[in-house]
């Protein structure tokens, strides 16, 4: 059964042909950028009036082929269109990042993770087949398993922050779903415990001899955490909605043992947005009495982030720290992966030296023994993304805790997503991020410099 359907391709062809034609509406030599409104970046980035590339015509589903689950997606679709697209069918994406507002495109080419990264691994290694608009503005087509000209812009797109080319069309794999998620929520009082019962369910996809197939976990403190355990099932019976009063991660706590809850599998992939994870407390969403008039169209992660925005533009939290008569404070938005191995040496690390709680724990695993250059995992390595979102007191330097916080993620044989700041020098920066392998993929296909380079958009913030 195919669902691909003629007009979205002939509306695709013609989105295409606009965002080529913008292209070449921009005078040679001058930069080109993406026009976009909205971004899951958080860094801070230099002012441009360069003109943006039309993808107005690239936000859809192109088509679902059921039989063969995969789709067709074009590179500016949020998740939140594709899971819509893909859940009638009984499918879903091999990874669902957390925010609906991610696009398809933006998850491959700056990396995505979600609970089934355990099993599936990142987003881009799903991917069987990509267009590609290119710096230098051809549109190249790419593929799983190519050798030939083009297999290096495969390989070294992953993690290039659009700084080679822009995807326009993916083809990529689905797996089925099942209406519902019964989800186990595990309480730890010692942080090697949980890490010892991730790694078990890492490596064997079920603990105590019950499957497991979504995976992630929350911290509070050194004595309370927490890994969600969830697994697929069509028996129908009461779910819980944390789109209303309740609030997703304060449901998971308990005083020992396990918790039991039920989410529709719709609900279960956004489980994460209502509340930005918890991030909604900065503005008030959390307070019962807001809570209740606080429309409900408006608890996801969109209207949080606008609201970012305007209070970084206006910088209204150092603002009202000032009138405390308090020190401003430092941004610490970070997702890093270290092996899980050295998970808990380096939670224990961060709980002593950072004041930042809840912090977000999710495993991964590559799917194969493919090597991604510009962000060189070990395949058959397991790792764990630690993420944590607040701000801290500044300190003598700039970004201060963020640099430790840096150096004691490098020490242990890890990386950091470039989503947000990054204090690298530029030698650093080359030896994490494959710096020999990214300059000859620039080189190659964006030789005029037409895009950003990697570390002056990851770094430099341009």
């Amino acid at each position: 059964m195919s669902a691909f359907a003629t007009d979205a391709r002939t509306t695709h062809a013609a989105g295409v042909e606009r965002l080529l034609a913008s292209y070449r509406a921009v005078p040679p030599g001058s930069p080109v950028r993406l026009a976009k409104r909205t971004s899951n970046l958080f860094r801070s980035r230099a002012a441009t009036d360069a003109p943006g590339l039309d993808t107005s015509g690239l936000t859809h589903v192109i088509g679902v082929d059921v039989d063969a689950r995969i789709a067709d997606v074009a590179g500016m679709c949020t998740y939140e269109d594709l899971v819509a697209a893909t859940l009638p069918f009984g499918l879903a994406p091999l990874v669902v990042p957390q925010l609906k507002t991610i696009t398809l495109g933006g998850a491959v080419t700056g990396l995505g993770i979600e609970s089934t990264s355990f099993r599936n691994g990142l987003p881009h290694e799903s991917v069987l087949e990509m267009d590609i608009l290119t710096g230098a503005g051809e549109l190249v087509t790419v593929s799983r398993g190519d050798t030939g000209e083009h297999a290096e812009l495969f390989r070294a797109f992953p993690n290039s922050y659009g700084t080679l080319g822009y995807a326009v069309r993916l083809r990529i794999e689905l797996e089925p779903v099942l209406p519902f998620v019964e989800l186990t929520h595990l309480r730890f009082h010692r942080l090697d415990d949980l890490v010892a019962a991730m790694a078990e369910i890492v490596g064997s996809a079920a603990l105590d001899g019950v499957a497991v197939e979504y995976l992630d976990g929350v911290v509070f403190s050194a004595d309370e955490a927490y890994l969600c355990l969830g697994r697929r099932t069509a028996a129908s019976g009461p779910v819980s909605d944390y789109t209303r009063q309740r609030i997703f991660y304060r449901s998971m706590q308990h005083d020992g043992g396990a918790a039991h809850d039920r989410l529709t599998t719709f609900d279960y992939l956004w489980r994460w947005d209502t509340d930005w994870f918890w991030c909604s407390e900065a503005f008030g969403a959390q307070h019962p009495l807001v809570r209740r008039f606080w429309p409900r169209r408006l608890r996801r992660s969109r209207s949080y982030a606008s609201l970012m925005r305007v209070e970084r533009r206006y910088d209204l939290g150092n603002r009202i720290e000032r009138l405390k008569g308090l020190p401003p404070r430092e941004r610490v938005i970070q997702d890093v992966e270290v092996p899980i191995e050295r998970c808990a040496e380096f939670l224990d690390w961060f709980l002593a030296n950072v004041p930042i709680e809840p912090i977000w724990l999710c495993p991964l695993r590559l799917r194969g023994d493919d090597a991604w250059p510009l962000y060189p995992m070990e395949p058959r390595r397991s790792y764990v993304n630690v993420g944590f979102w607040s701000t801290v007191p500044v300190g003598a330097v700039e970004g201060e805790t963020n640099r430790r916080i840096e150096r004691e993620v490098a020490g242990l044989d890890g990386h950091k997503s470039l989503y947000s700041d990054a204090f690298y020098s530029r030698d650093e920066f080359d030896d994490l991020y494959g710096g020999g392998a990214y300059r000859a993929a620039k080189a190659r296909y964006d030789p005029d410099s037409r895009l950003l380079d990697l570390y002056e958009k990851a770094v430099q913030r341009r």
